[in-house]
């Protein structure tokens, strides 16, 4: 069974840095693309970034392009997701996900528990 558990997230000031972790576990996920969603208080869930296991491709939504950043380690079975410059509307709880397939941006089959993220202004 998949296992996805998040952690990392904390309050940080506007400008600040944070490095998300997610630990993968249950399966061999060479197939798998990873990705990492957040939802912000009465906001529907989006599309953060994601990553191909196998090769490396990512994707990312438009207003964290050229701030944050996702990266694999294959020998830990860890996803990471680097924030950097944030801002406050990047306060969200942020979830890791999984789905077997390339897609990028829908039909993640598994989640972990999210982790939140406050950025005060």
């Amino acid at each position: 069974q998949v296992q996805l558990v998040e952690s990392g997230g904390g309050l940080v000031q506007a400008g600040g840095s944070l490095r998300l972790s997610c630990a993968a576990s249950g399966r061999t996920f060479s197939s798998y693309t990873m990705g990492w969603f957040r939802q912000a208080p009465g906001r529907e869930r989006e599309f953060v970034a994601a990553i191909r296991w196998s090769g490396g491709d990512t994707s990312y939504a438009d207003s964290v392009k050229g701030r944050f950043t996702i990266s694999r380690d294959y020998a830990e079975n860890m996803i990471y997701l680097h924030l950097n410059s944030l801002k406050p509307e990047d306060t969200a709880v942020y979830y890791c996900a999984a789905r077997s397939g390339g897609r990028f941006r829908g039909g993640y089959d598994y989640w972990g528990q999210g982790t939140q993220v406050t950025v005060s202004s």
